[in-house]
């Protein structure tokens, strides 16, 4: 379960980044990370090596996008792949003025985040069992990923369902130079998408973080 060191360290780090969240806010990401912990248990959620660190590496992590794209109110957004509800539950807790719709194939998983957010109590996100190709007749701002999926078809994936100016927004890692050249080359396929990608590194964390950059793909 998370401790009182935890959300502490949280808040601080938040509040270094100017990542501004209330008492509550805080005390629903303290909830998450404990539900986390307790269905990872069972359940491939994230990595069992890396629960030590769960509120860091993966809650405080995923908030960062929140850096670089701060999500307004009415945005429709997509979470591809979510797992354990990653990084859309987190951006859920931080923008509750903003709609998130979080996606995975797996079953156990997505009945696992419908249970957290649930028990948490957060109204502004909702998780279904599809996949992204699946999807049909709806549209979004902005989508969401922190799979292991390479740009290009995270770019793929996303093309499909954007709005026009949409971007879409991954936590990546490694050496991505090969990825995002592959990704724009592919972007004529994609009706255009994408036109840009920009990165962001958050590496400032030491060895906090496998994904050490924000990755914004836009029209």
């Amino acid at each position: 379960m998370a401790s009182g060191s935890d959300i502490d360290t949280i808040q601080r780090l938040c509040a270094e980044e100017g990542l501004l969240l209330s008492d509550t806010q805080l005390k629903q990401l303290e909830h998450y990370a404990s539900l986390l912990e307790l269905r990872n248990r069972t359940l491939n959620l994230v990595s069992r090596k890396e629960q030590a660190l769960l509120l860091v590496r993966h809650v405080f992590h995923s908030l960062l996008i929140g850096l670089y794209h701060p999500f307004s109110s009415g945005e429709k957004v997509l979470d591809i792949g979510t797992g354990g509800g990653l990084p859309g539950i987190p951006l859920a807790i931080a923008f509750p003025e903003t709609p998130f719709l979080l996606i995975d194939s797996t079953g156990k998983k997505i009945k696992a985040c419908r249970e957290m957010i649930q028990e948490i109590g957060i109204e502004n996100v909702m998780a279904k069992k599809v996949r992204a190709e699946e999807l049909k007749g709806v549209a979004f701002n902005t989508v969401l990923s922190r799979q292991v999926a390479p740009l290009k078809r995270l770019c793929h994936y996303a093309a499909r369902v954007l709005l026009p100016a949409g971007s879409l927004i991954c936590l990546k890692g490694g050496n991505l130079e090969k990825e995002v050249r592959e990704a724009l080359d592919g972007a004529e396929k994609n009706n255009g998408f994408p036109a840009d990608i920009t990165l962001f590194p958050i590496d400032r964390f030491d060895d906090c973080f496998q994904n050490k950059y924000v990755v914004i793909a836009t029209c």
